[in-house]
């Protein structure tokens, strides 16, 4: 199951059993170079590997666009959800982001908590964004 979920997530890490994968897709229909607007859509998937139910309560982005310029965005839960992860649950959503440049970079963390009530971060691992050559 591994290999399959490797080739299609473009990359993954592991923070206290809590796995995060990402698969960035470039949206050409979405997106309007002549304009300075580069659209791209990310699936995630969030998978407890551990033996004890956690929730996410909130996510830190860091963008770093083409040129330097980093974007921090923080928030509750994912795309309106703050989903509970039962050991050997996962939890999928797609979200998106628009970059004024053709390239850049996302990562960040979620923050999770513990039935006891004590939290963590997990790392959303660094993807990069990159428009094919045709959409610059």
């Amino acid at each position: 199951m591994n290999s399959i979920l490797d080739s299609f997530f473009a990359v993954s890490a592991t923070t206290e059993d809590i796995t995060v994968r990402v698969a960035p897709n470039f949206l050409v229909e979405q997106s309007v170079p002549a304009q300075g607007r580069w659209f791209w859509s990310y699936h995630i998937r969030i998978e407890n590997g551990g033996d004890e139910p956690v929730q996410l309560m909130t996510r830190h982005w860091r963008i770093t666009d083409g040129r330097g310029m980093i974007n921090h965005v923080d928030g509750d839960g994912v795309v309106g959800e703050q989903p509970v992860l039962r050991p050997g649950e996962s939890h999928d959503y797609v979200s998106g982001c628009p970059l004024p440049t053709p390239s850049g970079t996302m990562e960040g963390q979620y923050r999770f908590v513990r039935e006891d009530g004590t939290t963590f971060l997990a790392e959303i691992p660094r993807f990069t964004l990159v428009a094919p050559a045709t959409a610059r």
